[in-house]
């Protein structure tokens, strides 16, 4: 099977509802991330020292040795950035999340305690804060499982919620396969949480940020000013919140870092966006884990067959009827590189039109042949297929008086007579006056047009069949 993993379809033009509590018009939710103490250092374990999210931009590694300004800028996270953002978000009574990794939040008991204190969530960040991007599935697997049983340990509950950040592409299937997490952050890929499915499991994705994110003042072409990184959040939320009064309500999250939005240079820029965030009526502030449950409670995943995930017997006796009584077209869509994008109405039917497009004149005309003639004998006779039969008696047309249906008899035969095939015209669309002056016209075209008019009109038919059946 060619089947194309990736989801690039997401929830199309129309995002659900999200319903958020108090009719919100959007969700707020900062996370803290609490890495000092977890990152690479030789004092860890670890091969070389950390490179990553600090003041030095552009460090480098240095293998076997601690790199002793590397370790105070994050020793300044735990012992003065922590907790400015401790006093600030207790202060004004707003909730947070924390990205805990496991072996920091075992060097940090008074950090936790105030985390528990303030009900903040502890999530898990992993075992440590390292990169595994080439780990074996096996050595990252254990070292999840050894982060849940540490962060339990430490913490006395287990995570809820699991965010690796340097991650694999194992790591969201790994964190499926566990059965323990409520929801995964490892994804950018939308404003509001979705379901994914991995080995028969159902994992809800919360997604997270790395653009309304502090790590952007210690990266290339990032925040220079805390002036600018409250532009930017303000611009988020405005264009958030107005969608949110439109009916297209979203989730904004908001990522931070102890020894980055820490400083006193940069606090008063999150000071000002959360003022700015607060005087606004409407507005949910809410840890992910709360989004997480309101979501599963209000939008539970919807089971039904997808087409990428079906045998090729099984996609072919579901689909094969789509194009009147011709399922090689159902064979040949089978055989291309399928994904969730073709899980719905929309993207199967682009599949399955795709065969039929670059089908001969000859096979498509055999299409054509396939369907029976309006209210014609097959109809009267009741051998109609399912869906021809619904679609028949959806215009009228199988309540004919006898003097309509000599009428529609006679145009069927001059039909015929002149293009070799028959009339076709998704009914659905139409009604009995627009389908007898669409016969008196189209008559009137010369054949090849009239090919290219009943092909598009066998698509749409197609088109319809399979909105009745998929989202």
């Amino acid at each position: 099977m060619n089947r194309y993993a990736r989801d690039m379809r997401g929830y199309g033009a129309q995002c659900p509802d999200p319903k958020w509590p108090n009719g919100a018009k959007i969700a707020v939710q900062f996370v803290i991330n609490y890495e000092e103490g977890g990152e690479n250092c030789v004092l860890h374990g670890d091969a070389a020292s950390e490179a990553f999210l600090s003041e030095i931009v552009g460090a480098a590694q240095w293998p076997n040795q601690r790199h002793w300004n590397m370790e105070s800028i994050y020793e300044y996270g735990a012992r003065a950035g922590f907790w400015r953002l401790h006093r600030l978000f207790t202060s004004m009574d707003i909730p947070a999340t924390v990205y805990g990794v496991a072996s920091a939040l075992a060097r940090s008991p008074e950090h936790l305690h105030a985390m528990q204190q303030a009900n903040w969530e502890i999530a898990s960040h992993g075992l440590k804060w390292v990169e595994y991007k080439d780990a074996s599935k096996e050595d990252e697997r254990a070292d999840m499982l050894e982060a849940i049983r540490l962060h339990t340990e430490v913490t006395g509950a287990a995570p809820r919620g699991w965010y690796t950040g340097r991650c694999s592409d194992n790591t969201v299937d790994l964190a499926t396969e566990t059965g323990v997490f409520d929801y995964v952050s490892d994804i950018y890929s939308d404003d509001l949480p979705y379901w994914r499915r991995h080995d028969g499991r159902d994992q809800l994705m919360v997604p997270y940020t790395l653009d309304c994110n502090d790590m952007r003042f210690a990266t290339p072409q990032g925040f220079n000013s805390g002036d600018q990184f409250f532009a930017y959040l303000k611009d988020t939320f405005d264009a958030l919140y107005a969608e949110g009064g439109e009916g297209q309500a979203k989730m904004m999250s908001i990522g931070l870092h102890c020894r980055l939005i820490g400083r006193p240079g940069r606090v008063m820029a999150l000071k000002r966006f959360m003022e700015y965030a607060a005087g606004h009526e409407d507005v949910w502030f809410a840890r992910r884990l709360d989004i997480a449950t309101h979501w599963a409670q209000t939008h539970p995943p919807v089971d039904f067959d997808r087409p990428s995930e079906m045998s090729r017997g099984a996609f072919v006796q579901a689909y094969g009827s789509i194009f009147e009584h011709s399922p090689w077209i159902a064979e040949g869509a089978f055989d291309l590189e399928l994904g969730p994008a073709h899980d719905s109405a929309i993207g199967l039917h682009n599949a399955l039109a795709r065969i039929f497009r670059s089908a001969s004149d000859t096979q498509r005309v055999g299409v054509l042949l396939a369907h029976p003639d309006l209210a014609g004998k097959l109809a009267s006779a009741g051998r109609l297929t399912a869906e021809s039969t619904s679609e028949q008696a959806g215009a009228g047309l199988d309540m004919l008086t006898d003097e309509e249906r000599d009428t529609f008899t006679a145009l069927n035969t001059q039909y015929v007579e002149k293009h070799g095939f028959p009339f076709i015209i998704a009914v659905r669309d139409n009604t009995k006056p627009s389908i007898l002056a669409a016969f008196a016209q189209r008559i009137q075209n010369d054949t090849t047009t009239e090919l290219a008019t009943a092909c598009k009109q066998v698509e749409r038919i197609a088109q319809l069949r399979l909105m009745d059946i998929l989202p």
